[in-house]
């Protein structure tokens, strides 16, 4: 099952704006996020997990 997030919840996750989450976004710097309906949107928890992942073996953090 596929488990989401929100902007809410990863700014409290990064320790940084919501605001900052919708821009990181929109650069490419977290992955995308999905519509699931009309104003709700979220990202696969998966795919954050996964990033978190890259940027520890990379140190680009």
């Amino acid at each position: 099952m596929t488990r989401y997030i929100s902007a809410a919840q990863l700014a409290k996750r990064y320790d940084v704006d919501k605001s900052t989450i919708w821009r990181w976004s929109s650069r490419g710097i977290l992955p995308k996020p999905v519509r699931l309906s009309g104003k709700t949107t979220r990202w696969v928890l998966d795919e954050i997990e996964h990033h978190d992942a890259q940027l520890n073996r990379t140190g680009d953090h």
